[in-house]
């Protein structure tokens, strides 16, 4: 995607410094910082404290850390327990993310295939290379596939805008390129169709006002940033015609794990009959479960993150605290939206119902005999 004119990405790996770097999201929109990752701690520490975030990019992100892991200094060569042992700390990072152990173990796989120290190197970059055009163009096909509902929509209001509500961040920024739930809205956009873009803020850490609306004015769309607890009222007064989130693991029954507060958005897409979707490439889904309350574990994070908000003053990014002193906070990451409230799923192969049925019958290699 283009920022001011450059293309750009999250994450990339610079053949001349032959590091990995990627954008520290922490800071934008207001600072557009790079970052260097050297060490495994440096993954992650980027992962953990989300300068990289996204179901996509975290994926990506853990595939290049087991390149970084092997040329590291004191890197234990091509010894397989040392290997294991920084691959395992890799995936402790995020433990909702389906992606990380998706992208680490694909490299590891890859690696551990080889037994010269040189060739594993070169193994473990181009496979996780590999991991990051793959994904980049799973998000150009969820773009392509989800452009019908949108045309769709835009047809049946006569080339009126369609406005589409979104939560969180499932954009380029969470991915590669193009995004998972703003693909079908860039391709949309791009294609003429008149579109409006309802920004949730997202809180705690404002995902959705920071880096959605971003990127999107960036690109041009229309958007308009709202509080989380708006979404519901504008669905009521007919001002919405469509839902599209991502997500950072699905079960194979359809049941999403994605930011907090998407369940209520479905909730509420329900009671007021539109259409709801998830926008994921494959690697998302966890093709072993089938119940996602009991089964997907729902990370909690630092409670400083409902305490303070950061923000833009005289030029300065600070911390305010909101919260008074002593008070306590609880901070779960993620909630689960049963399937039954998932009008469907937009995925590299196409649109399908959200029932385990319907989605083998798109991924047929992973049904289980």
């Amino acid at each position: 995607m283009k920022v001011d004119g450059k293309e750009m990405r999250p994450i990339w790996f610079d053949t001349v410094s032959e590091t990995v770097k990627i954008i520290d999201q922490r800071f934008l929109p207001h600072q557009l910082i790079i970052e260097d990752l050297k060490t495994v701690d440096d993954v992650i520490r980027a992962i953990k404290e989300m300068y990289v975030r996204g179901a996509p990019l975290i994926g990506a992100t853990g595939a290049l850390g087991v390149y970084v892991i092997l040329v590291q200094k004191n890197n234990g060569g091509a010894d397989n327990e040392y290997l294991d042992a920084q691959c395992r700390r890799l995936k402790d990072a995020r433990p909702t993310a389906m992606n990380l152990f998706w992208g680490v173990d694909r490299v590891r796989n890859a690696t551990l295939k080889e037994t010269e120290y040189d060739v594993r190197v070169k193994m473990a970059l181009a496979e996780a290379l590999k991991v990051i055009e793959e994904e980049a163009e799973n998000c150009r096909q969820i773009g392509r596939h989800g452009l019908a509902l949108i045309k769709d929509i835009s047809q049946r209001k006569n080339g009126k805008p369609v406005n589409i509500l979104t939560h969180c961040n499932a954009g380029w920024l969470a991915c590669i390129e193009y995004g998972t739930a703003t693909a079908p809205i860039y391709t949309a956009f791009d294609h003429g169709i008149a579109v409006h873009v309802w920004v949730d803020e997202t809180r705690p850490l404002n995902q959705g006002a920071r880096l959605t609306a971003w990127e999107l004015g960036k690109h041009g769309v229309p958007h308009t940033v709202i509080t989380d607890n708006a979404g519901g009222h504008l669905m009521q007064h007919g001002m919405v015609d469509l839902v599209i989130v991502g997500t950072d693991r699905t079960t194979r029954a359809g049941d999403v794990a994605n930011k907090i507060g998407t369940y209520l958005k479905a909730l509420a897409a329900k009671d007021n009959n539109i259409p709801f979707y998830v926008a994921l490439p494959s690697s998302t889904f966890d093709w072993r479960i089938t119940d996602g309350l009991k089964d997907i574990p729902i990370e909690e994070r630092n409670p400083d993150e409902i305490h303070f908000v950061q923000g833009l003053c005289r030029g300065k990014i600070q911390n305010v605290r909101v919260s008074p002193k002593d008070t306590p906070a609880a901070n779960p990451a993620f909630d689960v939206t049963p399937a039954s409230l998932v009008t469907g799923f937009i995925t590299e192969r196409g649109v399908c119902n959200a029932t385990e049925s319907d989605i083998m019958d798109l991924f047929p290699e992973k049904r289980i005999e």
